[in-house]
């Protein structure tokens, strides 16, 4: 029994930072542009498609170099994306800046039908397998998960404290107006922030290859889960969508043993409500004052 339990616990913190991955990319985008991007599953679902798409149909690459291509395809498509949707909207209506994303998801959704076409792919012997800590066995996937996970966190924090560019942006995130009158590129900075953002999507996409088909609807269980460990951690703050994603991962798999499985999602989402109602500024969130 006590096994079972940290099996379980250790495939719940795996996937549970699948979702605060997807909830920093909520945050980065929210913090650099005010926007929420509500077609992030579609770019999750994108990177997939490219990096086996790359490997089997087209190129016939290896696996690092197939996910390098991917990570440069993405990145250019974030810098086209972020000029051509998320800044000029910016200072529009919220309606219009929620239906241009929304938008977004839906052609890129067709582009991969068409190019791909509505079959399911996978990349043979990708990350299959287990791998034994003492009595304990562990798919081979959520151990390469739970790595690229702190990989991802060890950069984005380097990065966000160490360098030039990463200061910029997170004086950005407080205050657009007071950093351009500093000098700060704000225009540049929102560019750097989306590529960003929309890589981390990729890094998804492919390591959650193995745990899902490569399909159209592959992300939307994940995407959705990702915006509640957001409002779960506080909306707005880095380590507490990572904090939120690995409570709803945890919760939801061991909600899935007390329960019946076909139960499992509907565990995260229960305890998302029950957050709002008795915390809505989230587990590390700041609580708003009105005066």
């Amino acid at each position: 029994m006590v096994r079972i339990v940290l099996q379980l616990v250790i495939s719940g913190i795996a996937m549970g930072f699948v979702y605060g991955l997807v909830g920093i990319e909520y945050t980065l985008i929210w913090n650099s542009t005010g926007l929420l991007n509500f077609s992030h599953e579609r770019i999750i679902m994108l990177g997939a498609y490219v990096f086996v798409g790359s490997m089997i149909t087209k190129i016939g690459m290896g696996v690092i170099p197939g996910i390098a291509g991917a990570l440069l395809f993405i990145a250019l498509f974030a810098v086209l994306v972020a000029l051509v949707i998320f800044i000029p909207l910016r200072n529009m209506s919220r309606m219009c800046a929620i239906m241009a994303t929304v938008m977004l998801g839906n052609i890129i959704n067709e582009g991969v039908r068409l190019y791909y076409g509505p079959e399911a792919m996978t990349v043979k012997g990708f990350l299959n397998g287990i791998v034994r800590i003492g009595s304990l066995v562990v798919a081979k996937a959520y151990v390469a998960i739970i790595i690229a996970a702190f990989v991802i966190l060890g950069l984005l924090t380097f990065f966000m404290k160490k360098t030039k560019t990463g200061k910029a942006m997170r004086c950005v995130s407080s205050n657009k107006t007071a950093s351009a009158l500093m000098g700060i590129d704000v225009q540049q900075n929102m560019v750097i922030t989306i590529m960003i953002s929309f890589l981390i999507c990729c890094v998804i996409g492919v390591m959650v290859i193995p745990l899902y088909s490569v399909n159209q609807s592959m992300a939307s269980m994940i995407s959705l889960k990702g915006f509640a460990a957001g409002v779960i951690g506080g909306f707005g703050s880095l380590p507490g969508a990572i904090v939120g994603g690995l409570i709803v991962g945890v919760i939801e798999n061991i909600g899935g043993m007390i329960f019946p499985s076909t139960f499992k999602d509907v565990v995260a989402f229960v305890f998302l409500i029950l957050m709002l109602l008795l915390r809505p500024s989230g587990v590390m969130g700041k609580k708003s004052v009105t005066k």
